[in-house]
């Protein structure tokens, strides 16, 4: 991978080379370029990627209750509660209190929002092509595959 060499208004340039063989530099650095590209594609909808994939999961999880996606996304409770807060604003999802316990919220795609997720599906499928368009199927998959290892070996905390 080249190194970044930015020009400074002084003329100077400074390079990222001596970063650029950290895994965790070059992963942060193309997480914020897919992340940009996503949440762009998906402006028109009115959505961000955090936001879609609340969505996402509520879709194909109807009743999910918000604790537990907090847990399946990794967002902090009261994140998720800023989220979920502005699907349902839009009109885009329903809190219904948990048949099995009522201090708890039942969480549901409304028809508006599943219109608009799959509206979303279809913008993000434009981005991913566009992300890996140099990539072959197997680059891919290996590159997926890795990811989840990387993300695995995370979770064990050593």
């Amino acid at each position: 991978m080249t190194s970044k060499k930015t020009t400074l208004s002084s003329g100077a340039t400074v390079s990222d080379e001596a970063l650029r063989n950290f895994m965790g530099y070059t992963i942060r650095r193309a997480a914020h370029i897919i992340q940009s590209d996503a949440n762009r594609r998906l402006k028109p909808t009115g959505l961000r990627m955090i936001s879609f994939s609340v969505l996402n999961m509520i879709v194909f999880n109807p009743g999910l209750r918000q604790a537990h996606l907090a847990l399946a996304l990794s967002i902090e409770r009261p994140n998720l509660v800023i989220i979920v807060d502005e699907l349902q604003n839009a009109g885009w999802v329903t809190r219904n209190p948990d048949p099995t316990d009522r201090r708890a919220f039942a969480l549901k795609a409304t028809p508006a929002g599943r219109n608009v997720h799959d509206a979303a599906l279809r913008l993000l499928d434009t981005h991913e092509t566009h992300m890996m368009q140099d990539m072959t199927q197997e680059e891919r998959r290996t590159l997926i595959r890795a990811l989840r290892k990387i993300e695995e070996i995370g979770k064990t905390g050593d």
